[in-house]
């Protein structure tokens, strides 16, 4: 923890170092995912095959957000990101360096090492980014996820560019680790020293014991649940939407490039528009209509044998996933030990990281890529029944664990009363 409370100056600066490292994660994840028809023909892998190659990103953001509520805990924010961030940028390389070699162990394992950084940096960034939603008493976590779709949308565009004229996979990627690396450096000097920090007191330790015991609150194993499916819903595109255009609509590898980048600027639309949504509409609804849109738009992409449809249905799946992520780690920041339910909630989502890309690989093996997207637009719906959890702690019933009453936010005036005003907290609706 800090010591000292941060100056309005050093919280500005604070913030726009969490963006900005959200803006390089989000570069570096695109970057490689607009080359992945390239890469998936320089190592030569059949749908399963990239499956499992994909297996290596799940494989170590897992390792990563395991390990990084502990690392927080133990060295603070800051230390946790900069590990987390040399990982990233050596992932990149690394996955450059596999393709030029058309060895799919060693994308396998860059892979790895940069769902490792992220993973470990996600977390710790979220940690961050709710302590300094607290501060500043307004919502942030909305924008900083923003910036992180803001780079996607960046690195796609560089990607279309670079798959346009056939720069080889490995200059580009090298190009893009040089520049993260930069950035990474820069950021990382605006984070204070020692946040996210604790010493381990009796009863109130940050062991694995502690990590566990957040998972007893039913509101939020309800919130994992609500960002295991939205999550589901973003993963599945970073991972398989270029070659769901390419394989599944038979489109160009430029095109399926531009596909994605609608995604990614879709996404980057709905995160920053997060704030006056959630202001207006409240947490459940938001997350409601995301699930309802995101659906709409996953559909129109497995079923319709139109390429323009499919292309332009994008849009709606990533106006759908955009909010996901960020409202659900804010309202699990609404909680008796919110760096423990952050944690928690940030790691149910990585599940579907952890699931996603074998299992819609395997299917789609046997079914193709568009149906086993099918599997995706079954697990998003169940958010209209779960985003209840959402509604903040003290606007809601409770249940006899203290947790709030899901179910009541199925009620429209429930909902309105419990999400919409702020009530002079509007962070923690949004």
């Amino acid at each position: 923890m800090l010591s000292t409370s941060p100056t309005p100056q050093v919280i500005r600066r604070w913030r726009l170092s969490l963006f900005v490292f959200m803006l390089l994660v989000g570069v570096s994840m695109s970057s490689w995912i607009v080359r992945t028809p390239a890469v998936r023909d320089a190592i030569e892998a059949s749908t399963a095959q990239m499956g499992l190659v994909l297996l290596g990103l799940s494989v170590g953001s897992m390792s990563g957000i395991l390990s990084s509520g502990a690392a927080v805990r133990r060295f603070g924010g800051r230390h946790t990101m900069a590990v987390g961030g040399v990982l990233v940028v050596a992932g990149v390389l690394v996955v450059g360096l596999g393709s030029e070699a058309a060895s799919a162990p060693l994308v396998a394992f860059g892979l790895a090492l940069f769902g490792g950084g992220g993973g470990l940096s996600e977390i710790a960034v979220n940690i961050e980014g709710a302590d300094v939603e607290r501060r500043l008493e307004r919502s942030v976590l909305p924008a900083l996820h923003g910036c992180f779709s803001a780079g996607t949308v960046v690195g796609a565009l560089v990607g279309i560019l670079c798959t346009y004229v056939r720069v080889p996979v490995i200059w580009h990627l090298a190009v893009v680790a040089a520049l993260a690396a930069a950035a990474v450096g820069w950021a990382l000097r605006g984070i204070p020293g020692g946040t996210g920090r604790r010493a381990a007191t009796p009863g109130h330790g940050g062991g694995a014991r502690a990590q566990l015991a957040v998972w007893r609150d039913r509101r939020v194993l309800l919130l994992g649940a609500v960002v295991l499916a939205l999550a589901l819903a973003e993963g599945s595109a970073n991972d398989w939407l270029p070659l769901i255009m390419v394989d599944g609509h038979g489109t160009g590898q430029t095109v399926g490039s531009m596909v994605f980048a609608a995604f990614a600027a879709a996404m980057t639309a709905g995160r920053f528009a997060g704030a006056a949504l959630l202001a207006r509409f409240g947490a459940v609804r938001v997350l409601r209509g995301s699930a309802v849109i995101s659906s709409v738009g996953l559909a129109l992409v497995v079923f319709s044998p139109s390429p323009v449809v499919a292309g332009a249905a994008v849009v709606l799946w990533g106006l759908g996933a955009s909010l996901g992520f960020p409202v659900t780690i804010s309202a699990a920041g609404d909680s008796e030990d919110p760096d423990a339910a952050v944690g928690a909630v940030a790691t149910a989502g990585y599940l579907a990281f952890l699931a996603g890309p074998p299992v819609l690989g395997f299917v789609g093996e046997h079914v193709g890529l568009r149906g086993a997207m099918v599997l995706v637009l079954l697990v998003v719906a169940t958010v209209v029944v779960t985003a209840g959890a959402a509604r903040p702690r003290e606007a809601g019933t409770t249940t006899a664990g203290g947790t709030p009453d899901a179910g009541g936010a199925a009620d429209g005036g429930s909902a309105a009363g419990g999400e919409g005003g702020g009530e002079g907290r509007p962070e923690r609706v949004g």
